[in-house]
Parts: C-alpha cells; structure tokens; sequence
C-alpha cells in the first residue's frame, strides 16, 4: 500500500511497456463492440487518409492506466483519469504468418507524481505515453484517492 507521506512531486512511480499487435485490436473489437474499421482494415484505414490500422482510443487509455492500478494496488483509488489524444497508435501489418505472434507496436509509458494535496491527501499522477517514439497522449492524469 502506497502511504501518501512518503510521496514527494516528480518522484517516478514506475513505468512499462504494452505490446499492441492487430490480433489484440480484433479482440478488444470484439469485447467493445467497436468495430470501426479503422481499427482492422488497412485499405479503409488509408483510404480515410490514416497511415495504417490504428489502436482504439480507449484501448490505449485502459493499457496505459494499468500502470496507475499496479503502482497503487487498488483500482478503485483512482478517482478521475482523462487525456488527450494527440496521435494515432498505429499498428501496422505484421509480418509471418502467425499475425497473433507479432510484437506489433511498442506504447511506452512511465509515472510520476505530479501534484499532491496533503487536505484531500490525492496525488495527481502524470504519464507521459509514446508508441514507436512518438507522443500519443498528452496531459495523460490520473487522481488517485491515499
């Protein structure tokens, strides 16, 4: 259990990487419901002048927030969490014919303590989230409850 006296800002909580390949999008369609094809056909997905086939949104905001709940060991401690989307995750074709066993895209996300207040005794927690080098969230925040 995280002890909010012990917290300092900038102090890093961790960071992680997700591996995000096509089979995981048609997957994470499926228990969605979001089956826009943006998110697994290449030839729509450039046709709407996109690079690739790209992640869902809310894909890479629950991976992402993932690294919040293991650091703090309660889900439920984080009582508000929100981004902007800056950049598409793309995830591109893999190669082999086994699409399941592709590495695909690489989001990389690492946490730190951005704001405490000592009254409600909250850390604002900052992530900053790239895939393949490029910042794909900005003013990624999650307030976690100590």
């Amino acid at each position: 259990m995280i002890e909010f006296d012990s917290l300092e800002k900038g102090q890093v909580i961790g960071s992680h990487t997700v591996q995000v390949n096509r089979a995981d999008l048609v997957r994470y369609a499926g228990a969605s419901g979001d089956f826009n094809p943006i998110h697994w056909n290449e030839r729509f997905a450039k046709e709407v002048e996109l690079p690739s086939v790209i992640a869902h949104g809310m894909f890479t905001m629950g991976s992402v927030i993932d690294l919040v709940s293991q650091w703090v060991g309660n889900p439920g401690a984080i009582i508000d969490y929100q981004t902007r989307f800056t950049k598409p995750v793309v995830v591109e074709d893999p190669e082999g014919s086994n699409p399941s066993e592709h590495e695909g895209t690489t989001i990389s996300v690492e946490g730190k303590v951005g704001a405490l207040d000592a009254e409600a005794r909250t850390a604002r927690i900052d992530l900053a989230v790239s895939a393949d080098g490029a910042k794909v969230l900005l003013k990624c925040q999650a307030v976690v409850q100590l």
